[in-house]
């Protein structure tokens, strides 16, 4: 069992800034339809919000958001759930990239000093300082986007563990990598890795969804990259049609109990994110 103590990615102002974004709205037009002052509207983008739940729930129906996530949101009262039943270990590695925490990771049987990671951090020296002692050896690597803090760390990886197989989203332009398409099925080191083209946030951009050889009917590890957040969602900056469109596919084909695991943020579950985040959530709990 996991109970996460990290940060939300997002707090209400990102949310609320990439919905208006995503919207292709501008702050004053959404203040205006919202019935919010303008000024209030920019506190709360800003950090320095006191709106009131009137006036979030009057946002949140302009935005087209689930009023519950964002009402908790904004009080700090995000819930996060239990992490349970995943037939394997997960280890996340938390990088500090500027002013914000980079999310790579490591999967392996419990009792093996093997794995496989996915996304490498900003740089070799960060990945390092938090990788764990007992996993000596990485059979794959898998890469969701070519961003800088998602990949900085990928050729001390190579030089390091003596140049394991790379896997990347075709068009991505990772140097050495196998360019991979939606569907792709691949084996190693007792897990079953498929590959899901997600774009959105990035035009190459994949996620991956992990099971165990040895129980394929387990719960499943969802690696989403910067698609779907704890409490929020990428931002659309190659096209927020299609990322919304990418996080439909995977809220509607895997099941609740499936573990997310974003580039940024705390881990979470489908179920969880269905159930309260803003962006999903739109007629959920307590709407």
């Amino acid at each position: 069992m996991v109970i996460e103590r990290t940060p939300l990615e997002d707090e209400l102002g990102d949310v609320l800034d990439k919905a208006i974004r995503h919207a292709g709205l501008s702050e004053a037009v959404v203040a205006v339809r919202a019935g919010v002052p303008e000024s209030r509207l920019r506190d709360a983008i800003d950090y320095r919000s006191d709106l009131t739940e009137a006036e979030l729930d009057r946002l949140a129906a302009v935005l087209g958001l689930g009023k519950a996530g964002l009402r908790m949101l904004a009080s700090g009262r995000y819930p996060l759930p239990e992490i349970l039943g995943l037939p394997f270990c997960l280890f996340p590695l938390r990088l500090q990239h500027g002013i914000g925490v980079a999310n790579a990771y490591l999967v392996a049987d419990c009792s093996s000093d093997r794995g496989l990671l996915f996304d490498t951090g900003p740089s070799g020296v960060a990945l390092r300082r938090v990788w764990p002692s007992r996993l000596r050896h990485v059979e794959a690597v898998f890469i969701t986007h070519a961003e800088t803090e998602h990949v900085g760390g990928l050729e001390d990886v190579r030089v390091a563990q003596r140049n394991p197989p790379i896997f990347a989203p075709s068009g991505s332009g990772v140097v050495g990598a196998t360019q991979m398409s939606d569907g792709a099925r691949l084996e190693f080191a007792g897990f079953t890795v498929t590959v899901l083209s997600t774009p959105g946030h990035a035009e190459a951009h994949h996620s991956y969804l992990v099971r165990s050889t040895y129980a394929p009917t387990g719960t499943g590890l969802l690696l989403s990259g910067d698609l779907l957040f704890a409490g929020s969602i990428g931002g659309g900056f190659f096209c927020p049609n299609r990322l919304r469109a990418s996080i439909d596919r995977l809220v509607g084909s895997l099941p609740p109990e499936t573990v997310v695991a974003p580039g940024h943020g705390p881990l979470t579950t489908l179920g969880n994110e269905r159930a309260y985040n803003p962006f999903l959530a739109v007629g959920g709990k307590g709407n």
